[in-house]
């Protein structure tokens, strides 16, 4: 099958199938070529519904949970984007495309540089990739549209008070076989709305808080 196709089907039956259908995420997947931010060895995995393997134990978001963040959060031109965990850099792609300035942080240095590499490839020289853990950073910088792109098997409010008022916030929480994709938005300074979008299974934040073990 042809790329064009695959990523055409891809849309169609996994991403739209999953409730996606803002026409402006449906463009941004056909535009930003997956397979150019797939590993070499991986790329018959390109246009599957799956999670595709990535060192360090990581793996890529399905496209249908993919569709569903961007969806979630919108994120519209001139917007300022935080992503945590740029991974190979597809959903970080995606999120430039939709918005001009995104900072994305990943704590695995192979997978930055990598991910630079493929947003060099596919023309996107601007966006900021920073070699990083997330939750040592906090430069008192606020972003209108935070993606978090693994989960918190804990929830920790320190992304919510980096949003800007009207800033959204996408982040998975709690722990297998059944985590809470959710939307959280800053309403004003002093409160914040949260909604339950969907139910997913994601990689953990690396160093992320767990739960206490239970002991009898």
């Amino acid at each position: 099958m042809q790329t064009v196709d695959a990523r055409e089907q891809m849309i169609e039956q996994q991403v739209r199938a999953w409730d996606v259908l803002d026409e402006r995420v449906l463009e941004v997947l056909r535009r930003v070529p997956r397979e150019l931010f797939v590993p070499e060895g991986q790329r018959y995995r390109a246009y599957a519904d799956a999670e595709v393997p990535l060192p360090r134990g990581q793996h890529m978001l399905r496209p249908s949970v993919t569709g569903r963040l961007l969806q979630a959060l919108l994120p519209l031109p001139g917007e300022r984007v935080l992503e945590i965990g740029t991974g190979t850099g597809f959903i970080t792609a995606c999120l430039r495309t939709l918005a001009q300035r995104v900072r994305s942080l990943e704590i695995f240095p192979e997978l930055a540089a990598a991910a630079r590499r493929n947003l060099g490839s596919f023309g996107l020289r601007d966006v900021e990739v920073v070699d990083a853990d997330a939750l040592q950073e906090d430069a008192g910088v606020r972003f209108d549209v935070i993606a978090v792109t693994a989960s918190l098997p804990v929830y920790d409010t320190r992304f919510e008070r980096m949003l800007e008022v009207g800033g959204r916030l996408f982040v998975v929480v709690g722990k297998p076989p059944a985590m809470d994709a959710r939307l959280v938005q800053r309403t004003s300074e002093d409160s914040l709305t949260s909604r339950s979008l969907f139910e997913t299974v994601i990689d953990p934040l690396v160093n992320a808080l767990s739960p206490p073990a239970f002991t009898f």
